[in-house]
């Protein structure tokens, strides 16, 4: 059976996978504090309201704005969400060559954010949410396994 890690804090062992991480992407020509920044921005197409999350001052901050039902969602933000995250989460790990390694060296563990707040992107706290963030993770290192390093 494969080794399970899990990660939700930033100060916890593996908490580099937390969107909350200080490691800043670029995106289509846009510099995001973090993935969560960048994540919660696209649930929206008011251009104005993406931007007021993009400079929020913590994923926090971030993270609340898109969690506000007070602006309208995209019409088809549960069908590209997963998508999004993809893309957050790829430009990270290919961005920055430390996060790289680490997710690289995790070899064929399942990865899995534990949390009771969340039992779609993690596990629900008891393993019976969709983990869809640990997915996504998986995911990314096996696309950076067919990669070379200066790609």
């Amino acid at each position: 059976m494969p080794e399970v890690i899990t990660f939700y804090s930033v100060s916890d062992p593996f908490g580099e996978f937390s969107n909350f991480a200080p490691y800043p992407i670029s995106v289509d020509g846009d510099l995001w504090p973090t993935s969560e920044h960048y994540f919660q921005a696209q649930k929206f197409d008011d251009e104005a309201y993406r931007k007021r999350i993009r400079k929020s001052d913590s994923p926090m901050i971030a993270a609340r704005l898109g969690r506000s039902r007070k602006q309208k969602l995209r019409d088809c933000w549960e069908a590209v969400k997963v998508g999004v995250m993809r893309t957050a989460v790829l430009a990270k790990f290919m961005q920055h060559p430390e996060l790289r390694s680490l997710l690289l060296s995790t070899g064929e563990a399942n990865l899995v954010e534990h949390t009771e707040n969340d039992d779609y992107w993690g596990d629900g706290g008891d393993g019976s949410g969709k983990n869809m963030l640990g997915r996504t993770l998986m995911e990314v290192r096996e696309t950076l396994r067919t990669l070379s390093p200066g790609d």
